[in-house]
């Protein structure tokens, strides 16, 4: 047995292999920070808006360049109010809006948000992944079709399908 394992430490030592004790050591795990085109988070809610803008897509840029108009100004502000309202380490309460072209600042990580989808509030909580996107992405406005069993006069062969 002692040669197999001297045999083992050899081919480990000649192909810089660990030892198995040396494997099943717990490794820390390392998580990735989050960046948005190359800017972290700290650096992003430390930022002003016009250099928010020079990140942003072509499409975002132009619309924060025509100017934030009343209702996505008073949004944010309701988002303020929240945010102060909560304690620390709680959720802020929900914030209701219909306003679904509204893009994600950096400003709004952190609040949930009700975005209206023709029907109900869905609430969302804004992570930092969201910049840069559309509230209405988050919020579906159609319900995902589940194909089932074919009904009746669906085709000519379904009229020989059993009724449950």
């Amino acid at each position: 047995m002692s040669f197999l394992l001297s045999k083992n430490a050899i081919i480990a030592s000649h192909f810089k292999l660990p030892f198995a004790d040396e494997q099943t050591a717990p490794r820390k795990r390392t998580f990735r920070k989050f960046t948005y085109r190359g800017v972290e988070l700290e650096q992003l809610l430390d930022m002003s808006s016009e250099q928010f803008m020079d990140l942003v897509h072509a499409r975002a840029r132009r619309r924060f360049q025509r100017g934030l108009k009343r209702k996505p100004m008073g949004l944010i502000k309701k988002l303020r109010a929240a945010k102060k309202a909560a304690t620390p380490g709680e959720r802020p309460e929900v914030v209701k809006t219909h306003l679904r072209d509204m893009i994600i600042v950096p400003e709004m990580i952190g609040s949930v948000i009700g975005i209206y989808n023709g029907k109900t509030f869905n609430q969302v909580e804004i992570k930092p992944e969201m910049t840069g996107h559309y509230l209405g992405e988050f919020s579906i406005t159609y319900k995902p079709v589940k194909h089932g069993r074919p009904g009746i006069g669906a085709t000519h062969s379904s009229k020989f399908v059993p009724l449950k």
